[in-house]
Parts: C-alpha cells; structure tokens; sequence
C-alpha cells in the first residue's frame, strides 16, 4: 500500500469523531478545502477553518487532548497544504 501511494503521489490524513478515527486519501499538495470535500461536500461548502495536529506533534503528546493542551494545534485556512499524517477537525457551516 504504501509503495501504490508513492507511486501515484497520495497521502493520508485523518479524522476523529468520538472513539472513531478515520483515514482519508488525498493527492499530495492538496489544500484544506479539497481535504474537507473528500470527508463530506458540505464540509468543503461552508468551511470556515481546519485545526490541524501534525502527526509528530500527536506522537509526542500521545494523546489529541495533551497535543492540544501543549499548544501544538494550528489553526489552518483552505489553503493550508495537507501534510501526511495530519489530524484535521474542520470547522464549517452551511
């Protein structure tokens, strides 16, 4: 799998909603907006910002909360470029 997503230049993030955690696919460079079209069309609509935790930062922390509490979560535009491994929570409103 991860040889398929060298060659086709693919990266993955993630999502948390309660105890349940997903990964997404998403070309490599892609914004946030694009991100958030690809958990829900709604999302990438009335996107307001992405709070982003990079995975090093997760790692380290251990937990979303700690990583939190450390100060390691950004705030992100739509333009902010995804890196592999982010956890994103999108902010929206439609």
């Amino acid at each position: 799998i991860k040889a398929a997503y060298k060659t086709l230049d693919i990266i993955s993030f993630f999502t948390v909603k309660g105890e349940e955690t997903k990964s997404w696919p998403i070309r490599k460079g892609a914004p946030a907006i694009e991100a958030a079209g690809k958990v829900h069309s709604d999302i990438q609509r009335g996107f307001i910002r992405a709070e982003v935790i990079g995975s090093d930062d997760l790692q380290k922390a251990g937990s979303v909360h700690s990583a939190k509490q450390a100060g390691t979560l950004q705030v992100a535009q739509k333009d902010y470029t995804v890196k592999d491994g982010d956890l994103i929570h999108f902010r929206f409103n439609v």
